[in-house]
């Protein structure tokens, strides 16, 4: 009982402290800002304040490379008196290691990296692919090469990472390999499209064959310029019909087609990927500003982190939370992923977590103290993760992660022996019971946590429910620890 009077009681401050804004005119920081700020003045709407330094310091950490800031970096950052402090950040973000981690998991999510059932790319597929998506976004590989590697990949599924693009598909006749690639590459419903223009499409994928060797599970996917097909002749999705050189694999002609920058659907759609994981939801009522994004996509040939720097850089990203926002008036609260979250709470308390498969891997546990962000397979899980909503990796799609929070979650960050064994095994908290003048130890624990430092009404109201294990545990399961804002 005393857990939930402390949980209220820190929970009601922090709402009303005005700790997440710092008030003062707004103005735009580059074109993202002035396209929004139009739009805003045309519909008569006002736009939050800016977020104060605290809310942009964890906001930037989550969203960038899905990890919390130390007590010492939210700190050192709170402290800093320059001016560009703030971009400073975000280009040291996008250069940390975690940074290809995270955002390979979010691909993972999307090209259903996953060795068991439905998919069954099985353990050594599920590896390669892996690990091809993870150096793909370390090299900062351009997205227009990333995608023709995928589309125009043969070879065995063992050995050539990108032939699993298409084993991952639980349709691999030629529509459903049409309307994978169009969903995935093209933000298109192709299975709403008429008939004609998705056979289409599909007679581009019409001429893959398969075939099994003697290693167990392996599958080469190749060009099979004698496979019959009752398609019609290849269109594309925009009507042209295709050129097609005898001998010549239909898939190259696609791939060129789809990833030039006159194309009306790939640039597009991904800027509005980027766009929509960065602010939470999809970029569609402002086309001029999509299309302006998609054009500085193309015009850095195809470097995803320059789209992530002109989004992260503007005011709009950096407006103040709102439970809930329009036209991108605020930020846009959202539940920490699954694995975000269990992350965070291994990073606070100094704690490991168990992940296994159900299925033969190279590593069946994993080794300890492994991020649930680096997960290299979809089959590989925890209860935590099942629990909170991390994505089956059936379809792609973004509906399959759920990040609603249910009484079945609460309950569990509440009153599980998961959690209570977290935090009373945690060395940090050891470590902790080391400082002795209550305001640094209130201090480090609100850094550690939350990111910031207690108002004064927050230090009395910690300092009076010792010991920090009450504190800590109270504090995440707010819902300023357990959301992104």
């Amino acid at each position: 009982m005393r857990l939930f009077v402390i949980a209220a009681a820190l929970a009601a401050h922090a709402l009303s402290a005005g700790t997440y804004d710092k008030p003062g005119p707004l103005t735009p920081r580059n074109r993202v800002d002035e396209f929004l700020f139009a739009q805003w003045k045309a519909l008569g709407v006002a736009p939050a304040n800016l977020c104060s330094d605290s809310v942009f310091v964890r906001r930037a950490y989550l969203d960038v490379i899905g990890t919390l800031p130390t007590a010492a970096e939210a700190a050192d950052f709170l402290a800093d008196p320059s001016p560009a402090k703030r971009s400073a950040l975000i280009d040291t973000l996008l250069a940390r290691p975690e940074f290809a981690d995270y955002w390979a998991m979010k691909w993972s999510d999307r090209l259903r990296v996953k060795a068991e059932f439905p998919i069954n790319l099985w353990p050594n597929a599920a590896q390669a692919y892996s690990h091809w998506i993870l150096d793909s976004i370390r090299q900062n590989k351009p997205y227009d090469r990333f995608v023709r590697e995928m589309l125009t990949a043969s070879g065995s599924n063992f050995r050539s990472a990108p032939v699993n693009f298409y084993r991952a598909m639980q349709n691999r006749e030629p529509r459903g390999i049409a309307q994978t690639v169009a969903q995935t590459f093209m933000g298109e419903a192709a299975d709403k499209w008429p008939a004609a223009r998705l056979d289409g499409m599909a007679a581009f994928f019409a001429k893959i064959g398969d075939k099994k060797t003697l290693e167990w599970k392996e599958e080469i996917l190749f060009f099979d310029p004698d496979k019959v097909t009752d398609l019609p002749a290849a269109v594309f999705p925009d009507g042209t019909p295709a050129r097609i050189a005898a001998g010549q694999d239909p898939r190259e002609v696609f791939a060129a087609w789809l990833i030039t920058s006159e194309n009306p659907w790939f640039t597009r759609a991904a800027a509005n990927q980027v766009w929509t994981w960065l602010m939470g939801q999809e970029l569609t009522e402002n086309p001029d500003l999509l299309k302006w994004l998609a054009g500085e996509l193309a015009a850095s040939h195809y470097d995803l982190k320059q789209l992530y720097r002109l989004i992260l850089n503007s005011t709009t990203y950096q407006l103040a939370p709102a439970a809930k926002s329009e036209h991108f008036t605020a930020y846009p609260l959202r539940r920490l992923d699954a694995e975000v979250l269990i992350d965070a709470l291994d990073a606070i308390t100094g704690t490991s977590e168990t992940y296994s498969s159900s299925i033969p891997e190279p590593y069946t546990y994993m080794p300890d103290f492994q991020r649930a962000i680096s997960l290299p397979d979809g089959s590989i899980s925890s209860p935590f993760l099942e629990l909170f909503g991390r994505p089956p990796r059936d379809t792609g799609m973004e509906s399959e992660r759920n990040n609603r929070i249910t009484d079945a979650q609460r309950l569990h960050m509440l009153n599980s022996s998961h959690i209570q064994r977290k935090l009373q095994q945690s060395p940090t908290l050891q470590a902790l019971r080391e400082i002795r003048d209550p305001r640094q130890l209130t201090d480090r624990i609100y850094l550690t946590v939350l990111s910031r430092y207690p108002t004064d009404e927050e230090r009395k109201l910690a300092q009076g429910h010792q010991p920090p294990i009450d504190v800590i545990w109270a504090l995440i399961n707010t819902t300023e620890f357990q959301f992104r804002h």
